[in-house]
């Protein structure tokens, strides 16, 4: 396994384990977590007592977050089921602007006298902070939207689903990867449900139920005779989804160079347990590679993870600037290249935009942690550096007079601020297939899924691993390589980009668990593409010592 999908498998489990939370035996227990413990008239009369008791104290913004958040994690591994957590997290987080100057408090006591105690307390901190504030926070004025409610669209609700039903599920899995001739197999569900309600003094009152879920699974294989071992995860990507993910259909499936099997709207976790299997003993086989120069042609379950970095990392507003810097370092984008309007990021045909409302993916919602409608905008326009991803209190900053709708907070007891929205490559303009992009290529490397990365603190120079690699022989794929990495600087492989495949094959990759701020919080964020073609870019071999 490895150390990336290593740290988040037990990362969930952690995580699951901090949360307070109550463990119920059987699916009809667990169903009782959905019924909702306040109605939205009620959730309005205690966010008014916070409100009102802010104003009387002499706040001149409050807003209020009643959140309920609810997990599920089944991990199994081979034929036994390892763990069954179920997290509930219930409270009440409120931000307030007195004197020009922010304070938060939250509390997990979401009653008319705990709101109060809350809201007063969240006052007397934004008093205290104000004697060290220089400047007075300018918020960018935001409608307001009365009452109203957005929902995750989705077919199947995953926690009415038996647990029974789930836990079959994975050991067939797990089964059919055993019987394909895997030495090991673990994999787990993940359902997220928030539901969270936000309210505020210029007069908006939302109500949002959101959905995600994460399947997947790791296939690992010993060569006892070599002391070789190899690890192939799942090909899933977590989703802004119901259950339905689960189902598998067909006509969801995507037939790529070399023979491989990838999902896009559903995904099948049995037959990829089954390739899984397959293809991790042709990984222990595999050719090494040979050093240097390559055409890379990169699917999206794989691409996902280097727009992560190198795009939606860098664009973030307060990391230019240098307010933040904690786990992906600050950015090499600043402020005087994007003034410029001129500055190449990357060649004429890349194009990325930062989505909150695109249907499926992580990130979307209705409306972000400040009651901001969301919607989708450039960062980057025909190789051009041309936006930012900022928030209510940082658009003044870059002149602009509407916040971006990117504010997010991990939980009722965590402050929200500027997150990362879903930031994708847009499909190429002309008809192109993966298959037809190969042909194309003389002396390259077909990567899928994401692996091991580094990338240094202003998000510029980097090196990327990978899952399965193919190499490509004269517009042909030859076979299996290993110990492939590439190395380049952001401008150098944006610039390289000479082809995109157009939008039937555009799929989103993405991430439970993107690490921002401190006190650290967690992001769930999705990345789209097609498959994209880097001419002339560094390969080296991870296997071969100094």
């Amino acid at each position: 396994m490895k150390r990336r999908d290593f740290i988040q498998l037990t990362g969930m489990s952690a995580g699951a384990m901090m949360l307070p939370f109550t463990s119920f035996s059987n699916s009809v227990e667990v169903s009782r977590l959905l019924d909702p413990l306040l109605d939205p008239s009620q959730k309005k009369q205690l966010a008014d007592v916070a409100l009102n008791t802010t104003k009387s104290l002499g706040a001149t913004y409050t807003d209020v977050r009643i959140g309920r958040y609810l997990n599920q994690f089944i991990i199994t591994r081979e034929k036994k089921v390892q763990n069954i957590v179920n997290t509930e997290s219930f409270g009440v987080g409120i931000r307030v602007i007195v004197n020009g100057t922010w304070g938060f408090a939250a509390s997990n006591s979401v009653t008319p006298e705990g709101v109060k105690k809350t809201a007063e307390r969240a006052v007397a901190i934004a008093k205290a902070n104000s004697k060290f504030q220089k400047e007075p926070v300018k918020l960018a004025p935001t409608a307001s939207f009365g009452e109203v409610t957005w929902k995750t669209p989705i077919v199947k609700n995953g926690f009415e689903v038996p647990i029974k039903d789930k836990v079959d599920l994975l050991l067939s899995a797990n089964a059919k990867a055993l019987e394909k001739g895997a030495s090991f197999v673990n994999s787990q569900i993940f359902l997220v449900n928030e539901q969270k309600y936000f309210a505020s003094s210029e007069g908006s009152y939302i109500d949002q139920d959101i959905h995600r879920i994460l399947p997947g699974f790791n296939v690992n294989a010993v060569d006892r005779a070599s002391g070789q071992f190899k690890s192939r995860p799942a090909f899933s990507s977590p989703v802004g989804m119901g259950y339905e993910y689960l189902d598998g259909k067909a006509e969801d499936k995507v037939k790529g160079p070399g023979g491989i099997t990838l999902y896009n709207k559903s995904y099948d976790i049995i037959e990829d347990a089954t390739m899984a299997a397959e293809q991790v003993k042709q990984m222990i086989a595999a050719k090494s590679v040979e050093p240097g120069k390559y055409d890379l042609v990169l699917e999206p379950s794989h691409l996902w993870l280097t727009i992560h970095e190198s795009v939606g990392h860098p664009t973030e507003l307060d990391r230019v600037l240098g307010y933040e810097a904690n786990y992906a370092g600050t950015s090499f984008l600043t402020l005087d290249k994007w003034q410029t309007k001129k500055f190449n990021f990357g060649s004429k045909i890349v194009n990325v935009i930062a989505d909150k409302t695109q249907v499926g993916s992580l990130g979307a919602v209705g409306y972000d942690d400040e009651g901001v409608k969301c919607k989708k905008w450039d960062l980057v326009k025909d190789g051009i550096l041309v936006n930012y991803q900022a928030i209510r209190d940082q658009v003044n900053i870059i002149g602009q007079k509407e916040s971006h709708g990117c504010c997010y907070s991990q939980s009722w007891a965590d402050v929200q601020f500027q997150r990362m929205a879903n930031v994708s490559l847009q499909p190429g303009k002309e008809q192109l297939t993966p298959d037809q992009m190969v042909a194309g290529v003389e002396k390259g490397i077909y990567i899928v899924k994401d692996g091991s990365f580094s990338i240094d603190q202003q998000r510029y120079n980097f090196q990327f691993g990978g899952v399965l690699f193919f190499e490509i022989k004269n517009g042909k794929i030859e076979g299996m390589l290993k110990d492939v990495a590439y190395q380049a600087n952001t401008q150098e492989f944006w610039n390289s980009c000479t082809q995109i495949c157009d939008e039937r094959d555009y799929r989103l990759g993405g991430a439970f668990n993107d690490g921002k701020g401190q006190p650290g919080q967690s992001n769930a964020v999705s990345h789209g593409s097609a498959t994209a073609r880097f001419n002339g870019i560094n390969v080296i071999n991870t296997g071969r010592s100094i």
